[in-house]
């Protein structure tokens, strides 16, 4: 009886069997490294962009409990979106990215909301007339100077998580975006001396929501497992 089902199973088709054959071991996801390889490439972006430009001339002058403060808020939430977006929690293979989405919106509107209330300036502070195309100008000028920071950590991010999101890269890539966008935030942080609180609130703070919106559109590009 065996027999005769076996002589009427269907030779292996050619399409499948050059899939067989063309088969490779594949080296499994190593998040933390992952997160290790992401926060490197944040650290060389900033340390050469600071190297390029220079530090703010009103660092000494600044309350060193809002530096330290503002700062510590800056490399938290790179820390929590890049890994809530690589590394999966014990037990699963994706990551987190319900969490890294929610987080990556908290951080863009906290970030907002945070410059337009908690702004503090000095003498030595750049203040400029508070006209709408001043606000607009710098704005514009710092989003894009974040934006530039996060350009290096963001693709090497969403390569690394290549084929790990089959579903909710969309929410992952914008808590990965925020999160490369806080880093740029936290160069602007180091570098630019405007203290009026629409400029840190909308110039600093929107760098996180801009790059919160690009990651959201671009992950899903990025990550996309390429068919052979």
């Amino acid at each position: 009886m065996t027999g005769e089902a076996d002589e009427h199973v269907p030779p292996m088709g050619d399409l499948l069997d050059a899939e067989l054959r063309d088969l490779q071991p594949v080296a499994p996801r190593r998040p933390w490294r992952d997160v290790a390889i992401v926060t490197a490439a944040a650290a060389c972006a900033i340390g050469a962009l600071v190297a390029l430009l220079r530090l703010r001339r009103d660092l000494d002058a600044l309350p060193t409990s809002w530096l330290v403060a503002y700062g510590a808020a800056w490399v938290a939430s790179f820390g929590a979106g890049t890994w809530l977006a690589l590394v999966p929690r014990r037990g699963a293979v994706m990551p987190r990215w319900r969490l890294a989405g929610i987080v990556g919106a908290v951080a863009a509107a906290g970030f907002v909301a945070a410059g337009l209330v908690f702004a503090e300036t000095t003498a030595f502070s750049l203040v400029y007339a508070p006209t709408l195309a001043n606000h607009l100008r710098y704005a514009a000028g710092c989003v894009a100077l974040g934006l530039v920071t996060a350009v290096l950590p963001f693709v090497v991010g969403a390569l690394l998580v290549r084929g790990a999101l089959p579903v909710g890269a969309r929410a992952a890539g914008a808590g990965l975006g925020a999160a490369c966008g806080a880093a740029g935030g936290f160069l602007l942080h180091l570098h630019c001396p405007i203290t009026h609180a629409y400029h840190l609130g909308f110039g600093h703070g929107g760098a996180v929501a801009v790059g919160a919106l690009l990651g959201a559109l671009l992950v899903p590009i990025l990550a996309k497992e390429r068919s052979r």
